[in-house]
């Protein structure tokens, strides 16, 4: 590595990556699917772990052509039991594709997870691009607003004394609203670390939140103490200033029909996609009965 760069620190053990890749393999050998994105979505890809805390594994997957093409409906998701500190479980991409299309802001945090497990870059690329045409601050800002709002609500107001690893489900949300709002062209992060490195926060605020990560991350359980004044004030700020957008020209058909073509390609495969004749420019298929 050259002298002065940083060394990247893979924050999964090795050990536990191969225990995921083997239960992923089991997945598709047994489901009959193959997997084109597996990722960590819960506080290990969000920044605050803590030494026990699970590993959320969540993928998208797809199935062969033939079992879309049956009068049987299959499940669009596959659940493993939780063992030890596994939860993993995971959507078809035909679910996966509609649930974007209405900008589900769960599956932008899966995209854009910063720990992966399993990519099929190509699909990946495609799946991307298409959440990239998708008008999604509404639902987002709803979304973390909603997850603040109930944080606050039911763990903090009203309370001398609160469990303060709570906080965390108040601040990222607060964070992600701050985001939105100022920087409302960008991607959203995941992380905690990168959304408060992206946004102008007082020096009461960052210490505050560092003064809790680094406590979480040396215990398993932080226990309670007092409130925060500093983080409750900035939590509900945040949620006082989310405002939810006007709605957007309706984009709904033409994002309906491209999440199709995408469908197609993906469940289709790089091989048969490309050995498919390509139908003249203005034709329309026929039933054939």
């Amino acid at each position: 590595m050259p002298q002065g760069l940083p060394m990247t620190i893979d924050p999964i053990p090795s050990a536990v990556r191969q225990r995921i890749a083997a239960k992923l393999d089991r997945i598709e050998r047994d489901s009959g699917v193959r997997i084109l994105l597996a990722v960590e979505s819960g506080s290990r890809a969000w920044g605050f772990a803590s030494p026990d805390s699970d590993y959320d594994v969540r993928f998208l997957y797809v199935r062969p052509l033939d079992r879309y093409l049956t009068l049987t409906r299959e499940r669009d998701v596959i659940e493993l039991p939780i063992e030890d500190d596994l939860d993993i479980n995971g959507w078809d991409i035909a679910k996966a594709l509609a649930l974007l299309g209405k900008a589900n802001p769960v599956l932008f945090e899966w995209l854009s997870s910063p720990i992966r497990y399993r990519a099929d870059e190509e699909s990946v690329r495609l799946v991307q691009a298409f959440a990239g045409r998708v008008t999604h601050r509404t639902a987002a800002i709803y979304h973390y607003r909603s997850l603040a709002a109930g944080n606050l609500r039911r763990h903090i107001d009203g309370q001398d004394r609160v469990r303060l690893k709570k906080y965390f489900y108040g601040v990222r949300p607060a964070c992600a609203l701050a985001w939105l709002r100022t920087r409302p062209e960008d991607p959203l992060p995941m992380a905690l670390g990168a959304l408060m490195d992206g946004l102008v926060l007082t020096p009461e605020i960052r210490k505050a939140i560092g003064g809790l990560l680094a406590h979480k991350r040396q215990l398993s359980e932080m226990g309670e103490g007092p409130r925060i004044g500093v983080l409750d004030a900035f939590i509900a700020s945040e949620i006082a200033a989310a405002v939810i957008p006007d709605p957007t020209p309706n984009e709904k058909a033409a994002l309906a029909a491209e999440a199709d073509r995408l469908f197609r390609r993906l469940v289709r495969g790089p091989l048969e996609d490309a050995s498919r004749p390509q139908e003249p420019a203005g034709s329309a298929a026929h039933p054939v009965f």
